[in-house]
């Protein structure tokens, strides 16, 4: 079913509408020049109903990244999360992944987007494995892309601008016509930044290790499993990353709202490890999925009944 043709409610601007009524002009100044941004959050079942994860930080950035983008926003961030929750519950969902997110209107034409209107909408519905059946489980199968990741100076990096993810197309098409799962991306100096569309950590002699990367998301689930490792007593270190050293390493996964904690057990038809999701990856990827199920209460307020 194309997402055009599903059935169930999208709050916009304020007001829930029938999901094939959600539609813009389309002379939307975002549309023509890509000057937006969203959010990513997931729903789970938990013993007590649908629940949020994480849903304040997710709220918290996307009202950051407007600010960033000079974006004038008509709703408080209570609004906004309110209304995240209803989107789970008015659609019916046990489990959701939700899109926020805030574009331009249609008031003018021009790189400029000065007097064009900020809209917003939340979609909410139901969305699997974003890396495929058996992704979870078995691991997944990466290759470099030939697409490196902007310059700082060339694009904001703690936004998560619709721009900037037509560079994680390009990546992501790539590295798929070649038959593999994701992409990994590389900054414009040769070093590790993040996947196409996740944050990126490597095991190595025990440590937990992510790419000092001036051009990655700084990503919610990233933090929630430096978080994690901490309480498991893991050491996780932060430095500048090349190719050797994912090739080099013990075990490599990625970490996002969408992939969760997907292995990696493949780069560049290297093995990683010995070709299989590795012991530090399995906790923690246990120990993610027992949180955002409600399962593990260490961070209970991570957690939002929907």
């Amino acid at each position: 079913m194309s997402m055009e043709q599903r059935n169930g409610w999208i709050w916009m601007d304020g007001e829930w509408l029938p999901w094939g009524d959600a539609r813009v002009h389309v002379m939307t100044h975002t549309l023509h020049y890509g000057y937006g941004c969203f959010e990513g959050i997931r729903a789970y079942p938990t013993a007590s109903g649908p629940a949020l994860f994480r849903l304040d930080d997710h709220i918290r950035r996307l009202r950051d990244s407007a600010r960033l983008m000079a974006l004038d926003l008509d709703w408080s961030a209570d609004a906004l999360a309110d209304a995240c929750r209803e989107a789970v519950r008015r659609n019916g969902l046990t489990s959701a992944y939700l899109r926020p997110l805030l574009f331009l209107g249609a008031e003018k034409a021009g790189v400029d987007p000065a007097g064009a209107s900020t809209h917003g909408m939340i979609a909410a519905w139901e969305w699997g494995a974003y890396l495929g059946d058996g992704a979870l489980d078995n691991g997944i199968r990466v290759k470099t892309s030939s697409f490196v990741r902007a310059s700082p100076n060339a694009q904001l990096f703690r936004v998560k601008a619709v721009a900037g993810y037509a560079n994680s197309i390009l990546a992501c098409r790539e590295v798929r016509r070649d038959g593999y799962d994701e992409a990994l991306l590389l900054d414009g100096d040769g070093y590790v930044a993040e996947g196409s569309g996740e944050n990126v950590f490597i095991v190595r002699d025990g440590e937990l290790i992510e790419p000092d990367s001036a051009c990655a998301l700084d990503g919610i689930t990233r933090r929630t499993v430096i978080a994690l490792a901490a309480d498991m007593g893991l050491t996780t270190s932060r430095r500048r990353l090349t190719r050797d050293d994912l090739y080099l390493a013990d075990e490599m996964f990625f970490t996002g709202t969408a992939a969760e904690v997907t292995p990696v057990v493949e780069l560049d038809r290297r093995q990683i490890g010995d070709g299989r999701p590795g012991p530090v990856t399995r906790a923690l990827q246990a120990r993610y999925l027992a949180c955002v199920r409600g399962e593990d209460r260490s961070h209970p307020d991570w957690l939002q009944p929907a």
